[in-house]
């Protein structure tokens, strides 16, 4: 079916089940499914559609910019970063009598300072502004979850790893990865949380499972917020 609200068209399909309440998914693709009790109104459907409308616009669009992967940043003014798991611009400042360029989050935007413009100048001073607070914010969450656990890291590192979030090896050594710093701060904790449970057990087998969500019920909604952001979470 297809409706139109608001200037925007939308096409879904209605599966109709033994259920009591309409319910509305969007897949991986950005296709629209209206699950609703038999016998549904088509008038009730759409007024769920039309109920929800923004949200679905809001989860269509992001799930088909995951399909087309992220755009190219040309580290320019007003270019869009993530940090702390909002987007944010950047505005870029030649200052020729500053040691090392480096980067000031100022609550609106990101101040990108650099002795030379150039673009990889800004590239890496947003990089390196990201390991930093990637580190300051993983040491304080591993200190605020340290009560629940009988050990503690033996080591803390930041890598730039291009598979995982974070690891946890025999030696209870930890490494997480640097673009964690773009994730909001509930999932900085989890991934924290997860790789701090590693310390116990060092598989995924039900026991550890049992202890991250004994400290972290939610988790799975942070495993999601990963699974649909990481695209975006570069520079």
């Amino acid at each position: 079916m297809i409706h139109t609200y608001s200037g925007k068209t939308i096409q879904f399909q209605i599966k109709y089940k033994n259920r009591t309440s309409i319910g509305i998914s969007i897949d991986s693709y950005g296709n629209i499914e209206v699950q609703a009790p038999k016998k549904t109104p088509d008038e009730r459907v759409i007024h769920a559609l039309e109920d929800k409308w923004d949200l679905i616009q809001q989860h269509v669009k992001q799930m088909k910019d995951r399909l087309n992967g992220p755009l190219e940043k040309v580290y320019e003014n007003d270019e869009s970063f993530l940090y702390l798991g909002n987007t944010y611009p950047i505005k870029i400042i030649e200052n020729r009598n500053i040691m090392q360029d480096y980067v000031e989050f100022k609550g609106e935007k990101l101040h990108v300072y650099v002795k030379q413009l150039d673009h990889e100048n800004s590239r890496q001073a947003l990089k390196r502004f990201y390991y930093q607070q990637c580190k300051a914010l993983v040491e304080k969450s591993i200190a605020f979850h340290q009560s629940s656990f009988k050990t503690k890291p033996r080591s803390i590192r930041i890598t730039d790893s291009k598979s995982t979030w974070g690891t946890c090896d025999s030696k209870q050594q930890l490494t997480f990865n640097w673009r964690l710093a773009m994730a909001p701060r509930e999932v900085i904790d989890y991934v924290v949380v997860h790789e701090m449970c590693h310390m116990v057990h060092l598989n995924h087998d039900r026991s550890f499972w049992r202890l991250v969500g004994k400290i972290m019920p939610d988790y799975k909604e942070k495993e999601q917020w990963l699974a649909l952001s990481n695209w975006k979470m570069t520079v």
